[in-house]
This record gives C-alpha cells, sequence and structure tokens, in this order.
C-alpha cells in the first residue's frame, strides 16, 4: 500500500510523477529544485539561496508526512559544478547535524530541469 503525498509546502509536481510517496513506512521524495512552493517561480542567485529554497522544500514534504530532517536516512545530490561542493555543504550542514546526518551521495550532472544548479530527493523514515 502507498500513499501520495501532496502539499503546498512545496512546489506541485509539473509532470507525471507525485511530490513524495509513502511505501512500508518510508517517505521517498521526487527531487526538489530551487522553486518557490507559494510562487511558483525559480529562486536562482547563490548556489546557498538554491540550497537553503531546495532544503525548505524537502521540509515541506517531511512536514505533510509527518516527518522531520532527523527522520531522513538517505539523500541525493545533484549538482551542475562540483567546485561548490564546499558551499552546498555548509548550507546541507544546517539542516542536518554530524550525529543525525544521512547517508548520501553527490554527483555532479551536465544540466538538470530548469538550468538549476542543485536538485535533491531524499528517504526518510515515518516515526511512529
Amino acid at each position: 500500500m502507498k500513499r501520495i503525498i501532496k502539499t503546498d509546502l512545496a512546489p506541485k509536481a509539473i509532470g507525471p510523477y507525485q511530490q513524495a510517496v509513502i511505501a512500508h513506512g518510508l517517505l521517498f521524495t521526487s527531487g526538489q529544485i530551487a522553486l518557490d512552493p507559494a510562487t511558483g517561480e525559480l529562486r536562482q542567485g547563490t548556489i546557498e539561496e538554491e540550497t537553503h529554497q531546495v532544503m525548505r522544500n524537502l521540509g515541506g514534504l517531511l512536514e505533510a508526512a509527518g516527518a522531520t530532517f532527523h527522520d531522513v536516512v538517505k539523500c541525493t545530490v545533484y549538482v551542475k559544478d562540483m567546485h561548490a561542493y564546499a558551499r552546498i555543504n555548509a548550507v546541507y550542514a544546517e539542516y542536518f547535524d554530524a550525529d543525525h546526518a544521512p547517508a548520501r551521495e553527490l554527483v555532479e550532472v551536465s544540466n538538470l530541469p530548469r538550468f538549476v544548479n542543485i536538485e535533491i530527493s531524499l528517504i526518510a523514515r515515518i516515526p511512529d
């Protein structure tokens, strides 16, 4: 059995996919980019600003599912420029402290939707 998560706390799905899905006690999010959920507009600026918006979007999905960043077990991060690694990590660390950080990979790619600089998805456990 799966449950679909739909919330105004994150950007609406713009294709044949869901914002997030819960299955077997786990939350699986679609990749989030720096879209403002209130306006649908991209929040492009520095990599730090984009990363914060992405993390806020993920936070909205977590909240809608009844979870928090402490419940995250895995993140997948796609970036256009590996040289931004340290700057992305500085923002990422504001959401995950070292004792509760999830498993993660960060991969440089040639392009991302809407030509953004970062996209992140996550898997989280749903608390009992």
